[in-house]
């Protein structure tokens, strides 16, 4: 029997459940806990802003979106299966691994074998992959729809395994959310590539960069046993903290521009109001994280510390941000 409840919970949170939780689950809700799919928004998002400007620029197709929205998010659900399922053979996920703290790693809680884990990425990647393939068909341009395709896959298997590694995850995701996502989907929907659109999505690209480099800090001793050398592990703890908010703070000065140069409609100083919420993101990124975790932390948020109140922020700046841009459409087509 569908559980609704728990949808909406998976889709907003990462449930912590045990083996006989999970057991009782429909399939829809072991999908949704099993792909992480709390932070698919950030796809969404994505793809959302792409659509907003096509609509600006006249040239909006309702079904073009539709499945190139939905291509994404796929895409995004089968990158995380094959996260888990890369960690699981490379054993990073073994034992008292953050990972395994903050949400069911569907394999290492013996929730899915190995085989179903793969049949999860293999179905879930490839009605995302038939989506690209037929909006490669259907475009005039498919050349570039196809080199498109061919780079988000790229990605998509190769993000946890080699770039995390050698410290180019954190520079793929900003390319991924930004140029790649935003631009591509404006491609496919309009059939023309702008410039200023791609330079444009890192207004909103840098959210879900800081997103992973807070995540990234959490685990920087973590990764540091394993090998794994992210950005953070690189840098060190404390300019990865600087790095963070910089690239929270750095979201504003390109919608200044973009108003500046008239890209965007000055409603977009809209976006300006989550401004308001940087003090608490100031608050934690002043200083080291704690050894354990802070009694005024509400439970089942530790170990997410760095990336709880970045992933927090964020959320907040994109409401902002889908507020401007549809005023920005409004008034500017009125």
């Amino acid at each position: 029997m569908p559980n609704v409840a728990m949808w909406g919970k998976a889709l907003t949170a990462m449930p912590r459940i045990t083996k006989e939780d999970w057991d009782g689950l429909d399939l829809v809700s072991r999908w949704l806990i099993a792909t992480r799919s709390a932070v698919i928004i950030m796809t969404f998002t994505s793809a959302a802003f792409a659509g907003v400007l096509a609509f600006k620029a006249g040239a909006f197709d309702w079904m073009l979106f539709g499945l190139v929205t939905g291509g994404l998010c796929l895409a995004h659900a089968t990158n995380n299966l094959v996260n888990d399922l890369t960690d699981h053979w490379k054993g990073v996920d073994q034992g008292n691994y953050f990972r395994t703290q903050y949400g069911p790693q569907t394999v290492e809680d013996g929730f899915l074998t190995v085989r179903q884990l793969i049949t999860y990425a293999a179905l879930t990647g490839g009605v995302g992959l038939a989506i690209g393939l037929y909006l490669v068909f259907v475009s005039e341009r498919g050349e570039i729809t196809m080199a498109l395709l061919v780079s988000g896959l790229f990605f998509v298997l190769f993000y946890t395994f080699p770039l995390k590694y050698i410290g180019l995850g954190e520079p793929a995701v900003l390319v991924v959310w930004g140029p790649l996502m935003v631009g591509g989907s404006y491609f496919v929907i309009t059939g023309d590539w702008s410039n200023e659109v791609a330079f444009a999505s890192l207004a909103y690209a840098l959210g879900p960069t800081a997103v992973l480099f807070g995540k990234h800090t959490d685990k920087l001793s973590f990764d540091s046993d394993k090998g794994i050398r992210t950005l953070p592990v690189l840098l060190g703890e404390s300019l990865s903290r600087k790095v963070t908010v910089a690239l929270l703070l750095a979201q504003y000065p390109v919608i200044g521009y973009l108003i500046y140069t008239g890209f965007f409609h000055p409603v977009m100083l809209i976006s300006f109001a989550s401004m308001f919420s940087l003090k608490r993101v100031f608050e934690v990124f002043a200083h080291p994280r704690p050894e354990r975790a802070p009694s005024s932390l509400p439970e089942g948020v530790w170990p997410l510390w760095f990336v709880g109140v970045t992933f927090w922020f964020t959320r907040r700046y994109s409401g902002f941000f889908l507020i401007g841009l549809v005023l920005d459409v409004i008034l500017s087509r009125g």
